[in-house]
């Protein structure tokens, strides 16, 4: 590994020693490897230098920068150290127990296979030789367990599911990237862009979980309506009230007026833009 004195690195990155020995306070750079009384730095050192730099660029302070150094090294991930990780709450990681597992796998199906799918899929993590899970998860197993739901077809689903969420994830993170991700950098020069960040991808976590549980709830609806007539739950289209051959005035009102789902054309939803809401019946 190639090693350098502290004038050489200095060189090398366009900085001058003293702001080098100033990282180092800071908390952004490692410290050397010494022999004796010679520093020796690496390309480890000239990596941090230069992700240091691009974050100053971003408007990142020291201390903010040097947060996100320390964050790193001791193993937080970058959700976490930006506001949207591992909280306490339904996001938290708690032990499982045997008697836990037996209660989440229906049927007596506890199989070492079906703990080794679902640490595989992320939902079981190992820590000191015990198993954690999300609190939502373990809820969410409870109840599928309690209905007999088999094992592998939950994990199954949830390994659908956990590809649908995460091309949802990736196409909020490029809204992220491509509207506010720009704006940071207009702002290069406020000392403030970690805790705008934080505030900016809070902001977006709270608006995608929203768009998405409406989203799915919505689509629920349209699933269990379609799964009634599927099984003839329902009458179908064809059937006819009784009280359709016997008019009387409600009864007419209710078969003139409008039906919901009748989606207008473009010059009427022109004219509904136009008008005033003050117009509307009361």
């Amino acid at each position: 590994m190639e090693q350098l004195t502290v004038d050489e690195l200095a060189v090398r990155v366009g900085l001058p020693g003293s702001t080098i020995r100033m990282y180092q306070t800071k908390g952004v750079l490692h410290p050397p490897r010494r022999q004796g009384r010679v520093a020796h730095y690496d390309a480890s050192h000239l990596e941090r230098l230069a992700l240091v730099q691009r974050l100053q660029s971003r408007g990142f302070s020291l201390p903010a920068i040097a947060e996100l150094v320390k964050a790193r090294e001791e193993g937080a991930s970058v959700a976490a150290v930006l506001g949207v990780g591992d909280a306490e709450g339904p996001d938290d990681w708690v032990r499982v127990r045997v008697r836990d597992i037996r209660r989440l796998v229906p049927l007596g199906d506890v199989r070492p296979s079906i703990i080794t799918k679902a640490s595989q899929l992320g939902l079981i993590r190992w820590r000191r030789g015990w198993p954690h899970a999300r609190r939502w998860a373990l809820e969410a197993g409870s109840r599928l367990a309690t209905l007999l739901v088999p094992s592998d077809d939950v994990l199954d689903s949830f390994a659908d599911l956990r590809r649908s969420t995460d091309a949802i994830a990736a196409n909020f993170v490029e809204l992220f990237e491509r509207h506010l991700w720009p704006k940071l950098a207009e702002n290069a020069d406020q000392e403030d862009q970690l805790d705008r960040m934080r505030a900016l991808l809070v902001e977006l976590t709270y608006t995608a979980e929203t768009a998405v549980v409406g989203t799915l709830r919505e689509s629920i609806r349209d699933a269990a309506e379609e799964f009634a007539r599927r099984h003839r739950l329902v009458p179908g289209d064809d059937f006819r009230p009784a009280w359709l051959d016997e008019p009387v005035p409600i009864a007419e009102r209710l078969v003139e007026a409008p039906q919901d789902d009748e989606v207008p054309d473009e010059p009427a939803i022109r004219r509904f833009l136009d008008r005033d809401d003050q117009d509307e019946p009361r």
